[in-house]
């Protein structure tokens, strides 16, 4: 018996694909040599001889455009699998916050884009990133994938924001430089400059077992903070430089934010949020949408995150301009008991369910 190695298949099934056309064309190469009606000149035999090769071209092309749909569906389900790995979908419920989260990305038929969030609860407190690195496409996906992979390990190791955000830095520049030699083989092994004008934004917070909310910005839009009827910026200090181009300061301070109290909620974005225009040139009132789902009664963070994508597609008739990323944090935590009395947090979810997707 023969036996077919693993190495064989794609050689059979590229067989078996060339199988239709083959028997369609020795059809009509058999018609066009032995059947007498082809070898006859009137307008009978000329039309029957039309239709047999018009039928033979028309399943020909049918049949390139099914095994190319087919070839597009398989690409997309791996690019699909390739990307959720990436930026995996987030739990709905980390450590007593209540957690949704969406993107959209400007590249048609793309899962994601260039911007990047990450929620983790270390023992230093649940740590939280958002990003947006310059760009769309290919290349800002690969960055992402460099800094995310840098952030789910810094911040198990590092008990302060500061240092999360060095190795950040460092994942950036290693990731960058390793790039430009890919691109640019002759430059050497170390060129100078690794990518003119490559950066990343970056926004880290640290929310405590308390609620205390502490924070580092590179270049990032500060969140805003739902409270009550209220919507207001989290901080207003001036930001960082992005990640890349300049080099972190000596000495990094942190921004003391207050607290996140129960029921209050932050609303993470990237500035493909802020800054997307409608036909007439409006940017897209981010804040009044907020307030907007505040005064109907929108509680829930997978609420306010539809309401908002709802009214950003609206704003830019389905066709945002830049990518996308939206983060809502929620404290739904039980109020904390005098000392002595028992706590009544909720534990995390044990079986988290996706939240990438509205």
């Amino acid at each position: 018996m023969i036996r077919i190695r693993a190495g064989a298949s794609p050689f059979r099934k590229r067989l078996l694909a060339l199988g239709l056309p083959l028997a369609w064309g020795g059809a009509a190469v058999t018609y066009k040599l032995a059947c007498p009606v082809a070898q006859q000149s009137g307008l009978g035999a000329r039309t029957v001889s039309s239709a047999v090769f018009f039928a033979v071209g028309t399943g020909l092309v049918l049949h390139v455009r099914h095994a190319l749909l087919r070839e597009l569906r398989e690409a997309r389900k791996v690019a699909g699998a390739a990307q959720s790995v990436l930026l995996r979908p987030l739990p709905p419920r980390v450590e007593g916050l209540n957690v949704a989260a969406a993107q959209l990305s400007a590249d048609r038929g793309a899962a994601i884009g260039g911007d990047l969030y990450e929620v983790i609860a270390t023992e230093h407190g649940v740590r939280v990133v958002m990003g947006d690195v310059r760009g769309h496409g290919i290349g800002a996906i690969a960055t992402a994938a460099a800094v995310l992979g840098s952030f789910r390990e810094a911040v198990h190791d590092e008990p302060e924001l500061g240092g999360v955000l060095r190795r950040l830095e460092r994942a950036l520049a290693r990731h960058l430089r390793e790039r430009a030699r890919a691109e640019h083989p002759s430059a050497g092994a170390e060129p100078e400059h690794p990518v003119a004008e490559e950066f990343v934004t970056v926004l880290l917070l640290e929310i405590g077992p308390d609620g205390e909310l502490r924070g580092l910005n590179c270049g990032h839009p500060w969140p805003y903070r739902l409270s009550g009827p209220r919507v207001e910026p989290l901080a207003r200090a001036d930001p960082l430089p992005p990640l890349g181009p300049f080099p972190l300061p000596p000495e990094l301070d942190t921004e003391h934010c207050g607290h996140l109290l129960p029921g209050e909620t932050l609303f993470l974005h990237t500035d493909g949020a802020e800054d997307a225009r409608d036909s007439r040139g409006r940017f897209f009132p981010l804040g009044e949408v907020l307030a907007q789902c505040l005064r109907d009664s929108v509680a829930t963070p997978q609420a306010v995150l539809g309401s908002v994508f709802t009214a950003l597609l609206r704003h830019t008739a389905g066709a945002p301009q830049d990518d996308v990323a939206l983060l809502v944090l929620m404290n739904d935590r039980q109020p904390r008991h005098p000392p002595g009395a028992r706590g009544t947090a909720r534990p995390a979810t044990t079986h988290p369910q996706p939240t990438n997707h509205l």
